[in-house]
């Protein structure tokens, strides 16, 4: 993790530490499948190292994701969710012979600004897939939980989840 700045950028598209949300046009479950889960994931990952996206917490479900991370370069965090979208769309369409159909409907980026928002987030998104009853979040396998658990400092990882995150207002209605 990157040194928390003492005086952060209020800039929504600069760089700094985020959390993404994006979900599936209608809610449609089109990732469900792990072929499919696995496809999203690679992209996302792929996506994020060629953007310089520090990615830190990372929860993929069939209709929607959360990625925690920092974005080191001013105007980056739009073009990379629009490369991320584009190839995941063309990637998935091709996959179930659907050429041109709509995949996302929206995202939602919000600029950390407090380290406190910053770990409530973490613990948000590793929990996420408990959340939508997928069984312990470290269990399941797309998602930074069991990653985070095993191979986190054991203070940090204890703080983390300390952290309350019911009452963060996170677009998450799927």
């Amino acid at each position: 993790m990157h040194s928390w700045p003492h005086a952060p950028s209020k800039i929504a598209n600069g760089p700094g530490m985020y959390m993404v949300t994006s979900g599936v046009y209608l809610k449609r479950h089109l990732f469900k499948g792990e072929e499919r889960l696995e496809l999203l994931q690679s992209t996302i990952f792929e996506t994020c190292l060629e953007f310089e996206f520090d990615l830190q917490a990372w929860a993929i479900l069939s209709n929607h994701y959360h990625l925690v991370g920092f974005m080191p370069t001013e105007d980056s965090l739009g073009k990379m969710i629009a490369k991320l979208h584009s190839n995941s769309s063309r990637e998935l369409n091709r996959l179930d012979q659907t050429s041109g159909r709509k995949v996302w409907h929206q995202h939602w980026r919000t600029l950390l600004t407090f380290e406190t928002s910053y770990l409530a987030r973490l613990n948000y998104v590793h929990n996420n897939p408990t959340k939508h009853g997928l069984g312990p979040a470290n269990m399941y396998p797309f998602c930074s939980a069991h990653w985070f658990e095993t191979k986190g400092d054991r203070s940090f990882v204890e703080s983390v989840k300390s952290f309350k995150y019911d009452q963060l207002d996170i677009q998450d209605d799927f």
